[in-house]
């Protein structure tokens, strides 16, 4: 039966065309497990969009909780330090809770001593994922993927 539903998509032309395309070879998968839900969230932005209806907001701010798959996403004209540590302490913090552990990428303003003293004074710890390894915070490149399908 499994191998007539997988012949069933190959042949399929729905299935083709909308489909998600795989241009990289599998590998082996190591999963972030978060013990609890909201205990650790990844956060990256998405930017430049082209959006007509974007209303001059340029940059999209994503936050994904690791173990509910919960998405937290902001529209912003820019995205400086200040902007990342407000969508912090609002969006993350005040709704759900101090999180154990923040997920950044390597940029500019989501890695300065704002966002180092945010993490001090509220005791999280803060991880920066491996340069040019976007695989490293999966979470949030997935949620980014979905989010920029439906813009």
């Amino acid at each position: 039966m499994e191998s007539d539903c997988c012949q069933h998509v190959r042949k399929c032309t729905k299935c083709q065309i909308y489909a998600n395309r795989l241009n990289a070879a599998p590998s082996a998968l190591h999963n972030l497990t978060a013990p609890w839900p909201f205990s650790m969230w990844g956060i990256d932005v998405i930017g430049l969009i082209e959006s007509k209806a974007s209303n001059g907001h340029r940059f999209i701010l994503v936050a994904i909780d690791y173990f509910t798959k919960w998405v937290e996403a902001a529209s912003y004209s820019s995205v400086p330090r200040n902007t990342v540590v407000r969508f912090i302490k609002r969006d993350i913090i005040c709704r759900y809770g101090l999180p154990a552990h923040i997920i950044t990428d390597n940029g500019t303003n989501l890695n300065n001593k704002m966002m180092t003293e945010l993490c001090e004074q509220f005791r999280i710890t803060h991880h920066n994922s491996t340069p040019y390894r976007p695989k490293m915070n999966g979470a949030v490149e997935a949620a980014n993927k979905n989010l920029k399908k439906i813009i």
